[in-house]
């Protein structure tokens, strides 16, 4: 009876001590997971980086990226993200890592870190292109940048992607003008001279194509954008802008040269100041962008213009001026004949040297 007694004993010390046990296992499976799924959280030292690029190349294996974020430091055991891993693969079963640059922090979690290569949340970098930029500016500023030489981006100018962008202009020799300029993002893996150039003319389609489209003007898609160029160049403030546009049109029905500087300055690579503005043998050098010496629109656009002027070229202010000439504030003054002109021109330099008299400045038009 006392051995019945003791069985039955045992029997029910079994059964009580089977979910101790399990209870104990689940609490130290929980422990150790939450130990390292948890953020890596060091001591803060000064100039210690609070975050870190991981770079993961296309093919490669989930383990061996779990093995890089270990031996970056920033995941605890490589081991847990293997079965993390498994949970997203099981939640996505068409998804994976994907390949690219990361930014990761000690003080994100596994799965936070997981997810973001997961869901391909690669580092983005930007850059600006002001308006009135030429191609050339554009490229040494890339290259200051550090994304890659100026040759490299006025080679990649160079070529006309119409199959890409089949409403670009026949027979361009380069893309000045069409590289629309805004604020852009890319994937730090994604700068190339190549992306850099699509995306911006894929803005341009985007922002400018639709603008000409709906527009009316006897000016051509090519003319529209080299006058837009030239005015984006000459006007400095917003409501001169249709004024200006006005004047080159109308100088233009009547024959007149444009005679404006900012495309001799296009064509000899040079760009005057206040106090070095264009010299008169200059002026008289023969380029095919001098619009003094040649009739017409230049070969080619001059600068990204941007909306404002695309805006202005095709609703532009009519108006009796023909000429303008800059005052050192950045507005004009507007004349109707030439001696108006070259008075208004004398004074401007007069009140800037602080003389009575002074050589008439070269002006535009």
């Amino acid at each position: 009876m006392a051995k019945s007694v003791q069985r039955v004993g045992n029997w029910i010390y079994g059964w009580l001590l089977v979910p101790a046990v399990l209870g104990i296992g689940a609490w130290q499976g929980w422990a150790w997971w939450s130990w390292v799924s948890a953020p890596v959280l060091t001591e803060v030292v000064a100039d210690q980086p609070t975050e870190i690029e991981i770079e993961v190349s296309p093919g490669t294996g989930s383990q061996q990226i779990g093995n890089d974020l270990q031996a970056a430091g920033v995941i605890r055991s490589s081991t847990a993200w293997r079965i993390w891993y498994q949970v997203l693969k099981f939640q996505d079963k068409q998804g994976d890592f994907q390949s690219g640059t990361y930014t990761v922090s000690p003080t994100d979690s596994l799965p936070t870190i997981a997810q973001k290569i997961w869901q391909g949340t690669i580092v983005e970098t930007s850059y600006t292109i002001p308006e009135g930029w030429s191609r050339q500016q554009m490229a040494e500023y890339f290259e200051a940048q550090g994304f890659f030489s100026a040759a490299d981006f006025i080679q990649a100018s160079n070529q006309i992607p119409r199959d890409k962008f089949p409403w670009l202009p026949e027979d361009l020799p380069h893309l000045e003008g069409f590289l629309y300029p805004d604020t852009y993002q890319l994937s730090k893996d994604g700068i190339t001279p190549e992306k850099v150039v699509e995306q911006m003319l894929a803005q341009f389609q985007t922002v400018a194509l639709p603008i000409y489209e709906q527009g009316q003007t006897q000016l051509s898609f090519l003319e529209w954008v080299k006058l837009a160029s030239i005015v984006e160049k000459e006007a400095v403030i917003s409501s001169e802008r249709p004024v200006i546009a006005g004047i080159f049109l109308e100088r233009l029905r009547r024959g007149m040269n444009l005679e404006t500087d900012p495309t001799v300055e296009y064509g000899l690579g040079i760009k005057q100041t206040a106090d070095q503005p264009l010299t008169l043998n200059q002026v008289r050098t023969p380029n095919p962008y001098n619009t003094y010496m040649n009739p017409g629109l230049p070969p080619t656009a001059i600068a990204s213009p941007g909306i404002a002027s695309l805006q202005a070229t095709l609703k532009p202010q009519q108006t009796e001026y023909l000429f303008f000439v800059a005052r050192y504030d950045g507005s004009h003054v507007f004349s109707r004949t030439y001696e108006e002109h070259d008075a208004a021109a004398l004074a401007i330099r007069q009140q800037r040297d602080g003389v009575q008299s002074a050589p008439s400045p070269q002006s535009s038009p």
